[in-house]
């Protein structure tokens, strides 16, 4: 192969990059552009569809140039993508019909309670092994299908497309109106309610129980396969595959035997755990789905923990209370001091996640003291997403059995190295980052150089992976003990948040 380049698509939650990696695994070069977040009501989340592809357009050709390469030097493009986000298009324009609802929105939230309540409640953790909750992709489907005037008639009749993320990107890089390719993949497809987890193909029964029509459905491809060529942005390359993004993170972190996981540190904090070839139901608040499927193979599945707020604590203290000017700074102020201060912050900004899933619980902030300082704060915010992390490990080895013997951790957050110590502190099991700390991208570009023979098989993609830097546990059992139980302290204090029926209303208490 000539080519000597694997390009990368990673769309995410706040901006669009590309990512170009070379045979070794090792990234030389990148470019980003921010998209804007957009919260026209309360518990509302959307993005504009159009300017996610038009950034796409421009970070395409702005990698190449940094490193100095033509389309003809990639040997093949994948994509990884903000997962759950939920796009409807028209065929014919290539527009989108409304803004896209993230996956951080919560208004389909009486839509899902309805469903809960309905007799086909069961048979979505039995088919597509989800429990029905707002934060998959099928009932902001079916929002937007209820609210956009004709929808669910233009439907039924084909003319609008729907897809997450990947969809829209990979539609518009084949052709758009022009011939554009309709594919979604395995892991994107497992987090709509809709596909039947073991069969990985649209469930009508699904389908029926939400009044979603087929027609507007994409067809479900595995992660790594040649879905079709560029005749934008990279023009003749060919796109080989696709991954929801934390699946890609997996992936990008070779996490390919059972048992062993990776959490990725970003805007939230999702942990996947690698449970082989079996789906492992979960009553512990965890989520069953697919970690990856290669083509003519069976699927791997995962358990996940899925943390709303991570990052974005961090963005509050330093843009809502105006802490500190820049994320970094917050590891510095945080080791101004030994601990807390016996201060603890709980990030329910639109309710707790894994493993609780409690939609209505709020944030609190408690313990405080007039000891309690900045440094403090910034303690807490810190340890507020190792505590979250512990639950969710709690949650895993109760579900699966397996035992988490060391955790893989890439994102953003990775480069607080206090934070990463206090993660490997409460988990009691070591901690590593790897070299490339841009996992979500490098699954991505693994998955569309399997798929044309750039790497020929995973043996040699886990050879690539080469690690940074190795955080062992240091806490005593008896604070760690004692810490836990402040946090679950805490955490009820969420839990018992009544949230008002009026927006415009006085908050309780």
């Amino acid at each position: 192969m000539s080519a000597s380049y694997v390009a990368s698509i990673d769309q995410g939650t706040t901006s669009t990059r590309c990512l170009l990696f070379d045979h070794a695994g090792r990234m030389v070069s990148v470019a980003q552009h921010e998209h804007h977040q957009h919260y026209p009501r309360p518990g509302w989340a959307e993005h504009d569809a159009a300017e996610i592809w038009a950034n796409t357009l421009r970070v395409l050709p702005e990698a190449l140039a940094l490193a100095g390469l033509q389309p003809s030097d990639v040997a093949a493009v994948g994509i990884a993508n903000q997962r759950e986000t939920t796009v409807v298009w028209d065929r014919a324009t290539g527009r989108p019909v409304a803004p896209a609802i993230t996956w951080l929105d919560t208004r389909t939230a009486d839509l899902v309670a309805e469903l809960g309540r309905s007799a086909a409640a069961p048979l979505f953790e039995e088919v597509c092994g989800l429990t029905p909750a707002g934060y998959f992709a099928a009932p902001r489907l079916r929002w937007l299908l209820d609210h956009v005037p004709g929808l669910q008639r233009r439907a039924r009749l084909g003319e609008v497309a729907f897809g997450t993320m990947e969809s829209w990107l990979i539609w518009n890089l084949t052709g758009g109106p022009d011939g554009g390719v309709h594919v979604t993949d395995v892991t994107n497809a497992s987090r709509t309610m809709l596909m039947d987890i073991h069969t990985l193909q649209w469930d009508q029964r699904l389908l029926d129980a939400l009044d979603v029509p087929a027609a507007m459905l994409p067809e479900i491809r595995p992660n790594a396969q040649v879905y079709g060529t560029c005749t934008v942005g990279l023009p003749g390359v060919v796109i080989g595959g696709a991954f929801g993004d934390q699946q890609a993170a997996l992936f990008g972190q070779t996490c390919f035997d059972e048992g062993e996981a990776k959490c990725t540190y970003g805007t939230g904090a999702f942990l996947l755990m690698n449970t082989g070839a079996s789906v492992r139901p979960s009553t512990h608040g965890l989520l069953s789905t697919v970690a990856y499927a290669l083509e003519g193979e069976q699927p791997v599945y995962a358990t996940e923990g899925s943390i709303a707020v991570a990052g974005a604590l961090v963005q509050w203290f330093r843009d809502s209370l105006e802490m500190i000017s820049s994320a970094p700074e917050i590891e510095t102020l945080a080791r101004r001091v030994e601990d807390n201060g016996g201060c603890y912050i709980v990030p329910a900004f639109a309710g707790l996640f894994a493993p609780r899933w409690q939609a209505d619980a709020r944030g609190v902030v408690v313990g405080l003291t007039s000891y309690v300082t900045r440094g403090h704060l910034a303690r807490a915010v810190l340890e507020a997403t190792a505590w979250q992390t512990c639950e969710v490990v709690e949650a895993v080895d109760l579900d699966t059995s397996l035992t988490l013997s060391r955790l893989r951790v890439d994102g953003g957050m990775t480069a607080n190295h206090l934070l990463m110590q206090t993660v490997a502190d409460v988990l009691d099991v070591p901690v590593e980052r790897p070299l490339v700390a841009e996992s979500v991208s490098l699954g991505a570009a693994y998955a569309a150089g399997l798929a044309v023979g750039f790497w020929p098989d995973l043996d040699v993609l886990r050879g690539t992976w080469r690690r940074a830097a190795l955080w062992e546990p240091s806490m005593s059992p008896v604070v760690r003990r004692r810490e836990r139980a402040a946090w679950d302290r805490a955490v009820q204090r969420t839990l018992h948040w009544v949230v008002d029926e009026d927006p415009d209303a006085a908050p309780p208490g």
